[in-house]
């Protein structure tokens, strides 16, 4: 599994013209889902993304979690995370999860936020998106199942 989190003043992802997700102050999230993955793995990252402290405090310092500072999710599907460019020029996604697991993921990981947060707003698993954010910071962070 593989999530990059984007501190963000605000947030949104639109199918065919319609906003079909949209915040305010918090984290837009990239998840991909990979071969293996597991529920685990998306309780794991739920705990630790609700509890991870990048919001500034009132002294600048990185000492706020999303509920701290009163925050939304946006979770995005994004295979794209495995593309695999080693060979050729035209990415490889063979890493990438079966797209029923990964859905299935998917939904279970946005599940998982909005039991822990509630403000927490998602995409269309498998379709086009447009996504609009602004960082704030910026602040990125990549988390990959493959390092923990």
């Amino acid at each position: 599994m593989k999530l990059v989190i984007q501190r963000v003043n605000y947030g949104r992802v639109t199918v065919d013209g319609h906003v079909v997700g949209q915040i305010g102050k918090g984290y837009v999230v990239l998840l991909g889902v990979g071969e293996g993955d597991t529920k685990a793995m998306c309780e794991k990252y739920a705990d630790k993304l609700i509890k991870l402290r990048i919001f500034p405090d009132e002294n600048g310092k990185t000492n706020l979690s999303i509920t701290d500072v009163g925050g939304e999710i946006l979770v995005i599907s994004q295979f794209t995370l495995y593309a695999d460019c080693r060979k050729g020029n035209r990415p490889s996604f063979t890493g990438s999860g079966n797209p029923a697991l990964a859905e299935s993921l998917y939904d279970y990981f946005v599940e998982q936020c909005k039991n822990r947060l509630g403000n927490v707003q998602h995409g269309q698993f498998g379709a086009d998106m447009k996504v609009a954010l602004e960082n704030d910071g910026p602040f990125t962070i990549l988390w990959d199942s493959r390092d923990w």
